[in-house]
């Protein structure tokens, strides 16, 4: 299944999605499905591949195992980034009112599907 498939998906299946980018470890896109401009989904996982290599690097992978993915949570929206593997992560914006849970749930079927593409 390639990439654009399982974005899409994902993108459909989770309420209020905004969108999903593949990103590599500099933060450059991969591959995006979204309801937006593209050039917002790839400026937010930019920045939000950014955190998420810091607080890979910052985390004791000794102390319960390493960092799987990260919920940042804004007035208006959530953000969930995690890794595929050590070079490419998975961004998903969703709306406030979209069920974290849920959210998560499809999140990481979606890196297990994208884990096996790579």
């Amino acid at each position: 299944m390639p990439f654009q498939q399982i974005l899409k998906d994902l993108v459909d299946s989770t309420p209020q999605a905004v969108g999903a980018i593949v990103v590599d470890w500099e933060g450059e896109a991969v591959q995006e499905y979204c309801h937006c401009d593209p050039y917002e989904i790839r400026f937010i996982a930019a920045h939000a591949e950014i955190i998420h290599g810091r607080i890979k690097g910052l985390h004791n992978a000794e102390q319960g195992g390493g960092v799987e993915d990260l919920l940042v949570t804004t007035s208006a929206a959530h953000l969930i980034i995690g890794g595929i593997d050590q070079d490419y992560s998975l961004v998903m914006n969703i709306g406030r009112g979209c069920p974290v849970d849920l959210a998560l749930h499809h999140f990481r079927t979606a890196i297990l599907k994208l884990k096996k593409e790579i």
